[in-house]
């Protein structure tokens, strides 16, 4: 199964990550072939065999107790976002198939109303895969339109990896984009059979090199405030600050909030941006539901 895949990829680089010496081992001796613990080190620090810990490793059909898979967690030193994944990929097929299949997400009208009353913020909600669901006017400006562009096309993952405008805005391209990619994987992870996810994994496997390099990886991440730098088109060199609110009633979406930096440079850039948004029309209603043209698959 493709999930154990998953699985024993992710549980193989985890482990080869780690330094001996961060726990007591040699780092160098004639055994010591592979960078990182062997399993049997990790199955004595996590308190369980090493048959066992090699059979999950492998992708194994076993489906071990919450005790033995926090122990494990412990033994890899992984942080909560990686903890949160080894979960999502050894929650047994049967529970996953019970799920109600997922539907096409939808902004409610208040919150629409709440975004667009951000003058001074770039703001914009984000659900599951990262799909783009609502922006304000501000965030158009600052990043993209998202709303004009195909319904398939209005997510942040897939325009940061493809896009050559997001290339140039980015001063930090490659980082964002490979943090993307590690957040996309573990929302891949939590939904295993979500349909578009898979065909979002697909399209950006064949269209960037990057984002092979970087799903190869396996590395998982989730994103809650931090800073980003922007070479802007209109305004030059700005760097934001965000912060992210999942929505209450609204299952997993979330509301991004940027806003700038404290020093002159970025103040002044987002004050001549806001200027620059405040003079153009209001954009046109939203919506993330596809045409008739488009299919609905969630």
């Amino acid at each position: 199964m493709a999930s154990n895949v998953d699985l024993s990829e992710f549980l193989r680089r985890c482990r080869a990550r780690i330094s001996p010496e961060s726990v007591g081992l040699p780092q160098h001796g004639a055994y010591r072939r592979v960078p990182g613990l062997r399993r049997e080190e990790i199955a004595q620090l996590a308190g369980v065999s090493t048959d066992y810990y090699t059979r999950l490793e492998q992708g194994r059909d076993i489906v071990p107790s919450d005790n033995v898979l926090e122990a494990v967690a412990r033994a890899l030193q992984l942080d909560d976002a990686e903890r949160a994944h080894l979960f999502d990929l050894v929650k047994p097929a049967p529970a996953r198939r019970r799920r109600r299949a997922p539907g096409v997400q939808k902004v409610r009208p208040g919150m629409r109303r709440f975004l667009d009353s951000f003058e001074d913020h770039a703001g914009f909600i984000i659900g599951r895969r990262g799909d783009v669901l609502a922006t304000n006017h501000l965030c158009r400006v600052l990043l993209a339109d998202f709303d004009a562009m195909p319904y398939r096309e209005r997510n942040l993952t897939r325009w940061i990896v493809l896009a050559p405008e997001a290339q140039e805005l980015y001063a930090d391209w490659e980082k964002v984009a490979a943090e993307m990619t590690a957040i996309l994987r573990l929302d891949a992870g939590r939904h295993p059979d979500d349909t578009r996810t898979a065909e979002l994994v697909g399209e950006l496997t064949m269209k960037s090199e990057h984002f092979r390099r970087w799903w190869n990886d396996h590395k998982v991440l989730n994103r809650t405030f931090g800073q980003k730098r922007f070479r802007h088109p209109l305004v030059g060199a700005l760097t934001i600050d965000y912060e992210a609110f999942p929505l209450p009633g609204d299952d997993e979406q979330t509301l991004f909030l940027y806003l700038p930096a404290q020093d002159q440079t970025s103040q002044e850039a987002w004050r001549l941006l806001a200027s620059w948004n405040a003079g153009k029309p209001a954009a046109r209603p939203q919506t993330t539901t596809p045409s008739s043209t488009e299919r609905s698959t969630p």
